[in-house]
């Protein structure tokens, strides 16, 4: 009996995590020949905040960088 655990970092829709579980089963049953009943499937999604690649948190590498405000020379002081 194939066990599959898949672990995505993020999250994923239900239709998403529907179809991958569909693909996969179908690559075991023409590949391997196994059973698609027998095939189980389970899919973990790991929040950002809790996985790091190169040396950092996937939340704060795929954050917007925050662009600098430029001030306009022309504008009144303010008071």
């Amino acid at each position: 009996m194939p066990f599959v655990s898949i672990r995505i970092s993020g999250s994923a829709t239900k239709d998403q995590k529907s179809g991958i579980v569909a693909d996969v089963t179908q690559s075991l049953v023409q590949r391997l020949g196994k059973n698609p009943a027998a095939v189980q499937i389970v899919i973990e999604e790991v929040s950002t905040e809790n996985y790091g690649a190169g040396g950092q948190l996937l939340v704060d590498r795929d954050a917007p960088k925050a662009t600098p405000v430029q001030e306009d020379a022309n504008a009144e002081p303010s008071r």
